[in-house]
């Protein structure tokens, strides 16, 4: 289930700021974006894997954690991760949709 050597110095190579960086917020979702693709795909074969069902969660909310930062730190960079990552963008916890009025009684 986790990501060979190769497949992990090519996503960090692909998604790095400069030539030393392999921590920045960037490099972090891409490696959890591949890591929950693969996970995502064994979870159709084994529906009732309870426990990495459990894993996928917890990496899907650190990876939202992640975008919502590099949303508030940089959101130049932040469209830009999501766009060559085929995700979709996070709203900030203050982020409200407007509720529909109900009629009067």
């Amino acid at each position: 289930m986790a990501i060979n050597k190769e497949r992990k110095s090519q996503i960090i190579d692909q998604y790095r700021r400069d030539p030393n960086d392999t921590g920045s917020p960037e490099v972090q979702i891409a490696l959890l974006t591949a890591r929950i693709n693969e996970l995502h795909d064994h979870m159709r074969t084994h529906k009732k894997d309870h426990a990495s069902r459990r894993g996928l969660l917890k990496m899907v909310s650190k990876r939202s954690g992640l975008l919502a930062y590099l949303r508030n730190k940089d959101r130049s960079r932040h469209t830009k991760v999501i766009g060559q990552l085929g995700i979709r963008g996070v709203f900030p916890s203050s982020h409200k949709l407007p509720r529909p009025l109900l009629p009067e009684l």
